[in-house]
């Protein structure tokens, strides 16, 4: 799928993948990744329009700068996307920071929601699944090569199991770029900032954001291993919303990969409340 770009607020040159005809699915990322975190997803998307687009300062985007990399203007950028395609509304996908986007649209721009799927993401995020985070953003792997780095990634993803060998090599290359002296991340080192900042800034409560949902075609995947979104996190979620889609996939932590069958039963179900 090729990349294209259009032009934020701002000026920046972000770029995104547009493939599909039917209903827009605005599928957004985690923090660290691009659009081809949900490559695995594509192929079960048939009679959808898949929009992925690349955060600033990831992947193919332009770098704008630590104080840039922000939920608020990831989320204008968001809508400005949708706007560039003439979309006046979309359904919400988002996995991880992307599900935090989605949940800030729903709270300030909710008629361009159709509805909203979170993929191991909440309005509560677990200190040692942030913790996990701090360990690597912004850094390059030791590894030299992304045969090796996948041979690593078992072990540095606790949490995960059955997962084939090839899988991991996948993750390899859509994270990482193989250079003479090795590997080097796909996003501008600078996010190391933000996270950090965020990280030990106080508290901020978004369970109005999620509140915010009612109404809204909502469904949840919680990998059942996650170390950032807790059973009790989703638990309570539930009871806020009694209608809402749940998945707990079992041999995954953060994130499932999306295309395993519990995680295609929920978001094909959510979809189907959108058609």
């Amino acid at each position: 799928m090729p990349v294209r770009f259009f032009q934020a607020e701002d000026g920046a040159r972000l770029a995104y993948r547009d493939e599909g005809e039917g209903l827009p699915v605005l599928a957004l990322a985690g923090l660290t990744r691009t659009g081809r975190d949900f490559d695995y997803l594509a192929p079960h998307l048939a009679g959808m329009r898949l929009i992925r687009p690349d955060y600033r300062g990831r992947g193919d985007s332009a770098w704008t700068g630590a104080e840039s990399y922000a939920v608020p203007q990831e989320a204008r950028d968001a809508l400005a996307l949708l706007d560039h395609l003439g979309i006046a509304r979309a359904a919400i996908l988002g996995t991880s920071r992307g599900g935090l986007i989605g949940m800030l649209l729903a709270a300030t721009a909710r008629d361009r929601l159709l509805g909203l799927c979170l993929n191991d993401v909440g309005p509560a995020l677990q200190r040692s699944g942030l913790e996990r985070i701090f360990d690597y953003v912004g850094r390059n792997p030791a590894a030299k090569s992304l045969e090796e780095l996948a041979r690593r990634l078992p072990a540095a993803m606790p949490g995960f199991a059955n997962v084939p060998a090839g899988r991991w090599l996948e993750e390899a290359r859509h994270h990482y770029v193989e250079t003479p002296s090795g590997l080097r991340i796909n996003y501008d080192p600078a996010l190391r900032e933000t996270f950090l900042a965020a990280f030990d800034a106080p508290e901020v409560d978004l369970w109005p954001l999620f509140d915010t949902t009612q109404g809204l075609p909502l469904a949840l995947i919680r990998g059942a291993n996650s170390d950032l979104l807790s059973q009790e996190t989703a638990a309570e979620m539930q009871r806020r919303r009694p209608d809402m889609i749940l998945a707990e996939i079992p041999d995954r932590a953060h994130v499932p990969f999306l295309d395993e069958p519990e995680s295609l039963a929920a978001i094909h179900a959510w979809l189907s409340m959108m058609q």
